[in-house]
Parts: C-alpha cells; structure tokens; sequence
C-alpha cells in the first residue's frame, strides 16, 4: 500500500470546486430509472446513456471522479475506447462500485447487511488492472422504532472497515458509505443521534482494522427527518446538525466528506451542499457523490432518443456546475 499515492488520489477526487458523478447504479436501479422514460434498460441503452454523460463536452472541470458499475466498466464508447479510458483522458478519475447490495440481516427484522466480501480482494486487483483508483461500498442504516440495533450498525462498520482495508491494500481509495436512510418518520434530532452513532461505530472499526484515514474519503447522508415525518427544515438546520456530528466524530485526517443525496431533489440536494460550505473552520473538504440528484434532470431531457443527446448533456453540464459553485457557498448566487 502506497499511503502518498492514496492520499493523493483522495484529494483529488475531492479538489476544490468538483465533485464525483455516482453512475454505479446496480441492474435494478437503472430499470427503475429507465422506467421513468418508458424505455428498457439493457446492456446497450445502459451504454449509450452513460456515454451521453461520459462525453459531456467540459463536464471535467466541475467532476473529479464517476463510480462505474461492473458492468460500466468492461463498456466502450461507439469508438472502442473503453470508459476507464475515456475517462482518465478526460482528467477524470474512473472508480468502481464493488459490494453486491444489501439483504435482510437475520434476527433482525426490517434491517439490512451488505454482501460482497467473498472474492472481494480479487476483484478489486481485477478493477485497479482496469484503471480503477477508487472504489465504493454501501452499508444502509434503517431508523423504524426500534432500529436501527446495535449489531446491525457493528456488522455494517465491520463489513465497511474489511472492505476500506483490502482496497487501500489493492492501491485504490475506499469511499465509504454508512447511509442511514431517509424512510420513515423520524424527525431530524433521530437523525443526527443514529448518524452519530453509525459514524462514531464505523470510524472505531475503521481504526482497529488499521485503515489509513488519511487515503479514505467518507461518503454520509444528510442529517434529515424522515421523508414521511412532515418535518419541514431548511438548508441551514440540516447544515449545523450535519456538521455538528462530524465536528464530534470524523478524523481531521480525512481529505473530504462526499455527500449523498439520499433521495432530496437536485434543487435540495445542491442547496444543502451550498449551506455546509458557507461554514469556513471545517478541517475537510465537503464535496460531492451525487447519482439521482445529477442524474435526473439528464435522463428526462434524453428520453431514450438520440436527437436529445445533446440537451440532455447540457443538463449534465448544467447541474454539475451548480454544485461546483455549491462546494463555495455560492449557489443561489447563481440562480435567476
């Protein structure tokens, strides 16, 4: 393990002013999002649709990273050059998703565990000879009475710290990502007590497994109420309770926490961005990994059809540079 070289990628991907485009959804997601525009989802529309962002013409002066999906990763463009590829010419750095989703946790009824450890440091050699140089790995965090437990958070920051560890181990930056959902009907003092315990659980188990935090970046959710609660709060509530239990909990060490959207719109999602970095004394850089909050202005603008091609990267282009100026505060500056 390279400890510059891994610092350095992590800061990178976190460089002021961009932020990391998250196209890693999973067969499943992309269906869902394919659905929405009445049009199939398969091996070849997935392709051309991630060309569309992929080629977006400037896109790499507001995004430092995409997080690919295996499939994504063994595609190519109508040229023939393979997107890892594209992307690094482009100065953008090619990452990859690497965990097999979440399944119901035994004994725990309406709780989750990730899979994906089996055969995992092979696959992570196999993604950094592809030109991986990060990877990704989700955990889901559930707030519903009782929940979320104490051996559903342990498992979760488990899993999380193996899999941060065999990445560093295989040259390539882990984001890690404890997401506590936003379903339910919380309110948003519930939120900031469980993401304080989920972060101060997986940071502990992140030391004990030795993973260097300076090679690592953090990829959390809002502090939120729960999207069924009809709690209304604004950017600056969510901002100083975000903020607040990172204060308390993530290493200084860190380079940068990338956000989540966690299902708030593009237009929420970015404010809630621009408002953490109105806050000038923090020892990380905020930034982004954004996938739906990036993504769906995109896929409506194209619908399927290549004649929209182009209007569709002009949302990209669009939407990416608004959280570019996010990452300064000065988003609603920029609206008219």
């Amino acid at each position: 393990m390279d400890r510059q070289a891994l610092s350095d990628i992590a800061k990178t991907l976190v460089a002021p002013g961009k932020g990391i485009l998250a196209a890693d959804e999973s067969t499943k997601t992309i269906k869902k999002r394919f659905d929405t525009i009445g049009i199939e989802s398969n091996p070849e529309n997935n392709r051309i649709y991630r060309q569309l962002l992929f080629t977006t013409q400037g896109v790499e002066e507001y995004i430092s990273g995409v997080i690919l999906y295996n499939e994504t990763i063994r595609q190519a463009t109508d040229e023939g050059v393979p997107f890892p590829k594209l992307l690094a010419e482009k100065g953008i750095l090619p990452g990859i998703k690497v965990d097999a989703g979440t399944v119901d946790l035994v004994n725990f009824p309406g709780e989750k565990y990730t899979e994906g450890l089996d055969g995992l440091r092979e696959r992570l050699t196999e993604y950094a000879q592809m030109g991986a140089k990060f990877s990704k790995w989700r955990s889901v965090i559930t707030i519903n009475g009782d929940t979320p437990t104490s051996p559903a958070i342990d498992i979760s920051a488990v899993n999380l710290a193996l899999y941060a560890a065999l990445s560093q181990e295989a040259g390539l930056v882990p984001i890690v990502e404890p997401e506590v959902l936003m379903d339910g009907t919380h309110d948003i003092k519930k939120s900031e007590e469980v993401t304080y315990q989920t972060l101060k659980v997986v940071f502990g188990r992140l030391a004990e497994y030795k993973v260097d935090f300076s090679g690592m970046l953090l990829k959390p959710n809002w502090v939120h109420p729960g999207k069924d609660s009809g709690g209304i709060v604004d950017d600056g509530e969510i901002a100083v309770a975000t903020l607040g239990v990172f204060r308390e909990v993530v290493p200084q060490e860190l380079p940068g926490i990338v956000f989540l959207s966690g299902g708030d719109s593009p237009e929420e999602s970015t404010g809630h961005l621009n408002e953490m970095n109105k806050s000038t004394d923090l020892p990380w850089q905020l930034s982004f990994s954004f996938g739906r909050a990036l993504q769906e202005p995109v896929i409506k603008a194209w619908a399927g059809k290549a004649e929209n091609i182009k209007n569709a990267q002009n949302e990209f282009l669009k939407w990416a540079k608004l959280n570019s100026l996010a990452r300064s505060g000065k988003y609603e500056n920029s609206m008219e």
